[in-house]
């Protein structure tokens, strides 16, 4: 039972054979972790939800969807423990309230980091399995420092505009929808 696209908004939506991003709800759904072969969950929200079932490993990420937390600190860890679990042929869920900002932020960095995408095609990755995904600007701002870091440059940039600095990516698709 693997879903993607527009299907998995309510569940469990496949980034890789080995990474899944969902939302608090789906994550807590046993039947949703078992149906497709969860052994990790990656918990970003503030609070630990209930006792993962028996045999998943379980790690926390305290940190609030803020433009000032800093979930930076967080990426090497998280990266590297979604690597390692899929070298075990194991699958990890990445998980916050929502499944929009800070898990998404969390599979985007490690899609740069063990995929070798750069930021705009790991946001493309993500958002083709879960449209709604949006991370806050703080967040935006530390994978543009990842990236930039981890290849010497950036392929997304903050730009200026009317609601505040925002990912130039978002400013492209504004015009694009906009009627000639």
């Amino acid at each position: 039972m693997h879903q993607t696209g527009l299907t998995g908004l309510s569940g469990l939506c496949r980034v890789t054979e080995h990474l899944y991003l969902s939302n608090g709800k789906a994550a807590c759904d046993p039947s949703q972790l078992t149906g497709n072969g969860i052994t990790c969950i990656i918990n970003a929200t503030e609070t630990k939800s209930r006792s993962p079932p028996p045999g998943v490993e379980y790690i926390h990420i305290p940190v609030s969807d803020s433009p000032l937390s800093s979930l930076r600190d967080h990426f090497d860890e998280v990266v590297d423990k979604i690597e390692t679990t899929a070298e075990r042929c194991g699958r990890t869920l990445v998980h916050c309230n929502a499944g929009v900002s800070r898990s998404a932020a969390l599979c985007m960095a490690y899609l740069m980091r063990h995929r070798g995408a750069t930021l705009l095609e790991a946001h493309s990755q993500v958002r083709s399995c879960r449209p709604v995904v949006r991370p806050n600007n703080g967040f935006w701002k530390q994978l543009i420092q990842y990236e930039t870091e981890l290849r010497g440059c950036s392929s997304v940039r903050m730009v200026s505009s009317s609601i505040g600095e925002i990912p130039d990516l978002y400013e492209l698709e504004a015009r694009n929808m906009v009627p000639l």
